[in-house]
């Protein structure tokens, strides 16, 4: 019995290796029987992006993965992930190599290899600046002329990879002058580009398009026409405009002979007078048909006088003598009489709610009967302009004697 186990123990190492040798070589022979190829496309996602980066190009997919599954598990794209992490690496735009890293959803999958094994990546700073915009309206057709290109905006934006907009020095947008004569007003698409004329990218615009517009000279002409200033809106509550004025007041344009038959004048821009309650002197531009241009100047001045809206308002006034002696009677047919006062329509509702008195100045009126005109103290900003009637009819009398009975009279209000 000694001597069986001294043969088992014996060089026991050596025997275990061998064991565990032959444990591993029939695993392998098991997992190789087990082990697939996948031939399709896996989209490679990119993680952990810095900020403000931009990356030239996608990384080229995984196409081809050595992986293990037991028998009977369905396999397709959805199966696998791929991805590469760009935590750490430098937006310098160089080349650069990082590793792509592929597993699986799918616990019963197991990647056993893929190609390709790493990615061709730039990275690069994403950056902007403004450019100015041109504009290419290639060769004229014979018998035409152009007028004065205007571009809206006259610059833009172009935005990308810092290595890519680095080449970039304007942008253009291209129209085709038309043998037919037809004007050029529209909204054209911008392409960036660099010092030898070739159009560059990936890089964004902003804005994509610009108003390009270029009149179109068959029968070019000129004429002088009258400027007519145009204001729109309504001023400010209780003024209205007195005037409008305009310099120049004619202009000289150019244009092709039947559009400038039919201008009689040029329209300005519009001038907004909403809520205005002061004078206003504007710089404007002129509002021309499209083919019809400015020769001598393209903008004008308007300016435009407000006034205060006035009118006119009947109020009943009571009657004030101005000037009365106290020992003296003063007696009158009537106790009240109508002023019509003039001003602006504020100043006139201010007085809606106030007394009015008219006056009758009877200062040295000796005893008898007077006619006696129809004053009135008004507020600033105001003034009588009738009194209906015009003048009262005031019977004075004088001192009367101890004990006496004196008629009905009107006491003095004033004086």
């Amino acid at each position: 019995m000694r001597r069986l186990i001294g043969l088992i123990v014996h060089n026991w190492p050596l025997k275990l290796a061998a064991v565990g040798l032959a444990t591993l070589m029939y695993g392998g022979l098991a997992l190789s029987q087990n082990t697939q190829s996948f031939a399709g496309v896996i989209q490679v996602r990119v993680q952990n992006q810095p900020e403000n980066t931009v990356l030239l190009a996608q990384p080229d997919p995984v196409t081809q993965i050595r992986y293990y599954a037991p028998p009977g598990v369905p396999v397709g794209t959805s199966t696998f992930r791929a991805s590469i992490d760009l935590d750490g690496v430098q937006p310098t735009g160089t080349v650069t190599s990082v590793r792509i890293e592929v597993d699986s959803p799918d616990g019963r999958v197991r990647v056993l290899g893929f190609e390709p094994a790493f990615a061709t990546i730039q990275l690069d700073k994403l950056v902007a600046k403004d450019v100015p915009i041109k504009v290419d309206h290639g060769a004229v057709p014979p018998g035409l002329e152009l007028g004065d290109t205007t571009i809206v905006p006259t610059s833009a934006t172009v935005s990308g990879a810092a290595s890519v907009v680095a080449h970039v020095v304007w942008a253009t947008a291209s129209v085709i002058i038309q043998p037919s004569g037809v004007d050029v007003d529209q909204d054209v698409e911008l392409v960036p580009i660099d010092g030898n004329g070739n159009a560059v990218s990936p890089v964004d615009v902003t804005p994509s398009t610009a108003r390009v517009t270029i009149p179109v000279f068959s029968n070019k002409q000129s004429k002088s026409l009258p400027v007519n200033p145009v204001v729109t809106g309504t001023p400010a509550a209780g003024f209205e405009v007195a005037s409008v004025k305009v310099t120049p007041q004619v202009v000289l344009v150019q244009g092709d002979a039947d559009q400038l038959s039919t201008l009689a004048a040029v329209d300005t821009q519009p001038v907004p007078l909403a809520g205005a309650s002061t004078d206003q002197t504007v710089s404007t531009g002129l509002a021309l048909p499209t083919g019809v241009v400015p020769v001598d100047v393209s903008t004008v001045v308007v300016a435009v006088e407000l006034r205060e809206v006035t009118g006119t308002r009947t109020f009943s006034a009571g009657l004030n003598l101005v000037g009365a002696r106290s020992d003296y009677s003063y007696q009158l047919p009537i106790q009240s009489v109508l002023l019509t006062v003039g001003g602006s329509a504020a100043d006139l509702d201010r007085l809606a709610g106030a007394t009015l008195v008219a006056d009758l100045e009877v200062a040295g009126l000796a005893p008898g009967v007077h006619e006696v005109p129809v004053t009135a103290n008004l507020p600033a900003g105001t003034t009588l302009v009738a009194a209906s009637p015009s003048s009262v009819r005031v019977t004075v009398s004088g001192p009367t004697p101890s004990g006496g009975s004196p008629g009905p009279a009107v006491s003095p209000a004033g004086g």
